[in-house]
C-alpha cells in the first residue's frame, strides 16, 4: 500500500503547486486592479471615513435638495398662475340656422379659462354668405343676448347658464 501512495506523491504534489501558483497569480491580479480604483470611487468621505463626516456630508446634500425644491416649488406656481388665464374648458355646436343648407356647416365655439372668462364665436353659414360673430364671455356672462346654440356651447364648456 505504500508503493500506491509514493506513486501518486508526486502527482498530487504537482497538482498543489499548480493551484497554488494559479491562487497567487489571482491574488496579484485582483492587487493591480485594487491599485488603480481611485478613493473616491471607494468612499465618498475621502480620506475621513467617520460617522460623523457621512452625516455632514448627508445633510449637506439634504440642504441642496431642499433649495432645489424650493425652486421648483416656485416655478410650479409660477406656471400655475399662467395656466389660470389659458384656455381649459371647450364646447361646440354644430347646427343648420336655414332651410335651404345642409350639413350643419354653422357652429357656435366656446373658448374659456378656468374663471370662465373667454369668448363665443358662432359662424352662420349660408348659400351667399357666412358671417363670423364674437361675443366676449366674462364671469360665465355675456353682456350681448346670447343664441340658443351659443348657450348649449357654453353648456358644453362646462359653464352651467
Amino acid at each position: 500500500m505504500l508503493a500506491v501512495l509514493d506513486d501518486l506523491a508526486g502527482p498530487v504534489a504537482l497538482t498543489a503547486l499548480i493551484v497554488a501558483t494559479l491562487a497567487l497569480l489571482a491574488a496579484i491580479a485582483a492587487l493591480r486592479r485594487a491599485a488603480r480604483v481611485p478613493e473616491t470611487s471607494v468612499s465618498p468621505l475621502g480620506e475621513d471615513p467617520s460617522l460623523e463626516r457621512y452625516i455632514v456630508a448627508q445633510a449637506e446634500r439634504l440642504e441642496q435638495l431642499s433649495a432645489a425644491m424650493a425652486t421648483v416649488q416656485g416655478q410650479a406656481g409660477t406656471a400655475d398662475a399662467g395656466l389660470r388665464h389659458a384656455i381649459q374648458h371647450v364646447g361646440l355646436v354644430r347646427f343648420n340656422p336655414f332651410d335651404d343648407t345642409g350639413g350643419n356647416q354653422s357652429f357656435a365655439l366656446a373658448l374659456l379659462d378656468n374663471n370662465a372668462d373667454g369668448i363665443v364665436l358662432s359662424s352662420l353659414h349660408s348659400r351667399a354668405a357666412t358671417r363670423v360673430y364674437v361675443k366676449a364671455i366674462l364671469a360665465g356672462r355675456s353682456d350681448a343676448q346670447l343664441s340658443a346654440e351659443e348657450a348649449a356651447a357654453l353648456r358644453d364648456a362646462g359653464l352651467a347658464i
